[in-house]
């Protein structure tokens, strides 16, 4: 954490300086107080006659210490939270950026309810540690060890029993944190569960009411929401114990003050001021104590959120950067040399043993039954994931030795569920290309087969997408998609079953456009219809993660049984003897 304090330290012993100036105000303030009373009030050093200018001059001293003092906790406050909010701010920004770096088997291992926890509640907890560590730490030490010093000062008797009740007050502190400690942790993840559940019942709301399932959904979100007030409620119950009990402790100390006090008042061992300081300073150990026990709650749930924080900042990515900087004379060239793959963590082979060649500007449709591997296999061209055996090489260069952002340059992918964001329409297009131009954006559209509804919308392209692309049909938002990757401009062009909520005709004048306006690009269409690749150069099918053949559509239909299979399904017999006359 030191990385992060370091660069507001400034801040933070400002802050503690302003501290130390406020708790000196506070303590000072109880011995002028016993000079007004034995002095000013009792005259008890001048013959029993009070002075009126005393107790003025007096006054108006601690009238003056107590704004000095507010002031000076005025400018701590300031202070400690610049320092604790820029803390927060670059731990975020840090988490973020790091998160951006995880492979996909990270991010799932996390979870994505859980991510969100530790960038917001996390870290604001860890804020809050750092700055009720700067504030709470010098206030709490110096107003109880700085009372404690005072009594001793004033009366050694006073000091004394202070000082045996000590022992007591630390005991019930150290007990009660003992107890409370472990829950802390327990609170995150039962937060996490929470998170977890709101986003995915939010993302899914359309299914959750299609299949009338919110009663079931009710019910998990408060099975989890009430184990996370049961143990809320356990740590609530541990503190309110305590309050009390550390109360008493202080308020029989103020008991016994007072009883030795008579007694040394009637010997001229002590006076009505100093028994009456004794028990200002008393009030400000109680209120000392208690400070000390917010102040260690929130360290220990700050300490239990940064080691939760700091497995983001320092969980290494898995994937590692190569060296390679993009730049070759092959463009759209790809080839799978004898690749396995299986997920992490997952010792069932997704892929094995494919070998297949990809030349620059050919059209390559991937087909095969769900499962069989299509979209693991596309996935590691763009290196979302790493092979287990063997390698994928694009433009000559095995992807493993390419910088991410260099080979995913190369790359334009339009992913089975079409993600789009709460943006405008020609945003959500432009972040093919953050740079293109307004003619470029509108070509794109057109290719994309997309124009026509973007004008039919009420404000065409400056039209804003719900969240989640919710305002959108699933064809539109394909549409959109697809809009945004033709806009990249980039050498391989993937459609992972991207064109399965357009109809035939549509589907058909994409790809007619798309080959117009890129035709040194290189394509891969991942489909379920005979009629999305029957045109392609050349048709690969999949089948247990093997490719059990490959060639075009009329080479398939004379030796590949299961591709045969998939054209009778859907479009019968009798297309075939149509097309074969």
């Amino acid at each position: 954490m030191w990385k992060y304090i370091k660069r507001y330290l400034p801040y933070a012993i400002v802050a503690g300086l302003f501290m130390i100036g406020e708790v000196l105000m506070d303590l000072i303030q109880p011995g002028i107080m016993s000079r007004i009373v034995d002095d000013g009030v009792l005259g008890l050093h001048n013959n029993c006659i009070g002075s009126l200018n005393l107790i003025w001059k007096l006054g108006v001293q601690m009238i003056g210490l107590v704004l000095f003092g507010g002031l000076c906790g005025s400018l701590n406050n300031v202070f400690v939270h610049l320092s604790g909010q820029n803390i927060g701010n670059e731990m975020r920004k840090d988490c973020f950026r790091n998160i951006m770096t995880f492979s996909f088997p990270q991010i799932d291992r996390f979870g994505t309810g859980s991510l969100v926890t530790r960038v917001t509640n996390d870290i604001t907890q860890v804020q809050n540690f750092v700055s009720q560590f700067v504030r709470g730490m010098i206030r709490t030490s110096l107003l109880t060890f700085g009372s404690i010093y005072c009594i001793f000062r004033l009366n050694w008797d006073f000091g004394l029993v202070v000082l045996c009740a000590f022992p007591f007050i630390v005991g019930c502190l150290a007990f009660c944190l003992i107890k409370a400690n472990p829950l802390f942790f327990k609170l995150q993840a039962q937060l996490d569960a929470i998170n977890a559940i709101m986003q995915e019942d939010i993302a899914g709301i359309r299914i959750m009411k299609a299949c009338v399932r919110e009663v079931y959904e009710k019910a998990r979100f408060g099975k989890a929401n009430d184990a996370l007030i049961k143990t809320q409620l356990k740590v609530l119950v541990i503190f309110a114990f305590m309050n009390p009990v550390i109360n008493a402790l202080m308020y029989i100390v103020v008991a016994v003050i007072l009883l030795v006090g008579s007694y040394e008042v009637n010997g001229g061992g002590a006076t009505p001021g100093n028994i009456m300081a004794s028990i200002t300073y008393t009030t400000q150990l109680l209120n000392g104590v208690l400070m000390l026990v917010m102040l260690f709650q929130n360290i220990s749930r700050g300490l239990t959120s940064w080691e939760r924080v700091k497995e983001v900042l320092y969980s290494e990515p898995e994937l590692k950067d190569g060296s390679f900087d993009g730049t070759t004379r092959q463009r759209g060239e790809i080839e799978f040399r004898d690749v396995s793959f299986a997920y992490p963590g997952n010792s069932k082979i997704v892929l094995d043993h494919i070998n297949l060649s990809i030349h620059q500007g050919e059209t390559v449709a991937i087909m095969g039954a769900t499962g069989c591997g299509k979209t693991s296999l596309v996935n590691l061209i763009s290196r979302f994931y790493d092979v287990t055996d063997g390698a994928v090489f694009v433009d000559g260069m095995d992807v493993r030795e390419y910088q991410q952002k260099a080979l995913r340059d190369k790359v334009a992918v339009v992913l089975q569920k079409s993600e789009l964001f709460s943006a405008s329409i020609r945003e959500n297009i432009m972040w093919g290309d953050p740079e293109a131009t307004p003619e470029a954006v509108k070509d794109s559209a057109v290719t994309a087969q997309a124009e026509e509804f973007i004008l039919s919308t009420p404000d065409g392209y400056d039209t804003v997408v719900a969240e989640r692309g919710m305002s959108l049909s699933g064809g539109q938002k394909q549409r959109l998609s697809i809009a945004r990757a033709v806009l990249k401009s980039a050498e391989i062009l993937i459609f992972d079953d991207s064109t399965s909520a357009l109809d035939l005709k549509t589907e058909a004048d994409l790809y007619e456009a798309l080959q117009a306006s890129s035709p040194e690009s290189t394509k891969i269409i991942i489909a379920q219809r005979i009629a999305s690749v029957r045109r392609a150069d050349k048709i690969a099918v999949l089948e247990n993660g093997r490719i059990s053949a490959c060639g075009s559509h009329e080479e398939l239909m004379k030796t590949c049984a299961a591709y045969q299979d998939i054209y009778h399904s859907q479009m019968g017999e009798e297309d075939e003897k149509n097309e074969c006359a």
